[in-house]
């Protein structure tokens, strides 16, 4: 027998269709939502929403989860040297403290409506372990990164992971590069090599830095967007993540290769990368622009709600004007990840996979709460602390009334994690 779930009368429902509907019951049936509508047939589990706000899962695009290890550590250090610091640490990384940190992230994506997230560190194997032990979706596999891996061997360890996770109904293999100053161009054209044969998207790190863009410039002639179209790697299943120093010319070659673009607002701010995303010229231009977090280390937070507002305030801050609306910034936090991640999420509608949030209507954040504002409050206003809970794949993954069990886990896990630090941290 199917399982069902109906979420039955909830006050507010944000479907992403660009509306907002009243009193509305969502019938689960599976993995997917087979009805929304007032008055529903009775059946399978049901659960009381007259007091929730019924909305799309959020769609994480880029992370690294398992550096929640690093959280609190170098806080006050830019990007070069948070790196150096950091990278003489995760030499010593083993496996299970990559299992362990990555589920301590989960547990704060899931606890703040997050229903699916996008990856790019060590030890994917761990954090795809820990992905299917908590019931979150995910996009990740083996990096790229010379000075850490013999780029053959990355290969065939993706030539592992996809064959196991291909199938997967939580866990999708991607290729990660981490950037073109960690890789060499043969790196560069083995990993589009790969994404070639086995038609999988590429997940980047590009133009974050002023001192990339000098680099190369210098070295190559063009600047970093350019030089991945002259290697052939600007195709629809290019991910650019960051795009702080990119060219206006760049932005048109983007458009017309159709690959997509990743914001982390939260992380450059704090990691005075500065430049600046051109989240309007992008959206104007029909490119697909994601919202990420990066890892708690560069942002503490993993928190969406907490994305989307930073993304609206520095973008006004940034153009001086409000042409960036909270809808844009929500948009691109549901429905464009999951055009991103290539999967059917980011709206409550018929047919979606049944990956939603719901957030407590009755916050003192939200007050007071009405039809016309709701859009805006789960933007400025809102924080992960109002979700109530969270689904993701047809099946209740985090339920903050039965959430103590999840927090002695996570106080537990904290404390290896913390051992660790203790012992190879330094100042």
């Amino acid at each position: 027998m199917t399982e069902e779930i109906l979420l039955r009368n909830c006050k507010y429902v944000v479907t992403m269709n660009g509306e907002v509907l009243r009193d509305r019951d969502i019938l689960i049936r599976g993995n997917e939502i087979a009805a929304i509508g007032e008055r529903l047939e009775k059946t399978g589990l049901m659960i009381d929403c007259h007091d929730k706000i019924a909305m799309p899962g959020l769609v994480n695009c880029h992370t690294h989860a398992a550096m929640i290890l690093f959280r609190g550590l170098y806080d006050d250090a830019e990007l070069d040297e948070w790196l150096r610091k950091v990278w003489i640490i995760e030499a010593r990384l083993k496996p299970r403290l990559v299992y362990l940190a990555s589920k301590l992230a989960i547990y704060e994506m899931l606890s703040s409506g997050v229903t699916a997230f996008i990856d790019m560190y060590f030890y994917p194997e761990e954090t795809a372990k820990a992905v299917i032990e908590t019931g979150i979706r995910a996009m990740l596999g083996p990096v790229f990164l010379d000075n850490f891996y013999d780029p053959r061997e990355v290969r065939r360890e993706l030539e592992e992971f996809y064959k196991k996770y291909s199938n997967s109904p939580l866990v999708a293999p991607i290729v990660n590069v981490h950037s073109i100053y960690t890789c060499s161009e043969e790196t560069l054209l083995i990993a589009k090599e790969f994404s070639d044969e086995k038609n999988v998207d590429i997940y980047m790190h590009i133009s974050e830095t002023r001192r990339e863009i000098y680099e190369c410039k210098k070295k190559h002639g063009v600047f970093p967007v350019e030089y991945l179209d002259r290697l052939g790697l600007l195709s629809d299943r290019m991910r650019l993540i960051h795009l702080g120093w990119v060219a206006s010319w760049e932005i048109e070659l983007i458009r017309e290769r159709n690959s997509s673009a990743v914001y982390c607002p939260t992380s450059s701010m704090k990691l005075a990368t500065a430049g600046f995303f051109p989240f309007k010229e992008m959206l104007r231009s029909g490119i697909t622009v994601g919202l990420g977090t990066e890892g708690a280390a560069t942002n503490n937070c993993l928190d969406m709600f907490r994305e989307m507002k930073n993304t609206v305030l520095l973008q006004r801050n940034n153009y001086w004007d409000a042409g960036v609306k909270a809808i844009d910034a929500l948009y691109s936090a549901t429905v464009n990840g999951g055009v991103v991640m290539r999967r059917k999420v980011g709206k409550i509608s018929e047919g979606f996979l049944a990956d939603l949030v719901l957030v407590d209507a009755d916050s003192i954040r939200l007050q007071p709460v009405r039809m016309s504002n709701i859009l805006s409050s789960l933007v400025y206003s809102a924080t992960g602390a109002d979700v109530a809970m969270t689904i993701v794949n047809g099946k209740i993954a985090y339920n903050r009334e039965e959430a103590s069990k999840l927090k002695e886990d996570a106080r537990e896990i904290a404390k290896e994690l913390n051992a660790f630090i203790n012992e190879h941290a330094t100042d």
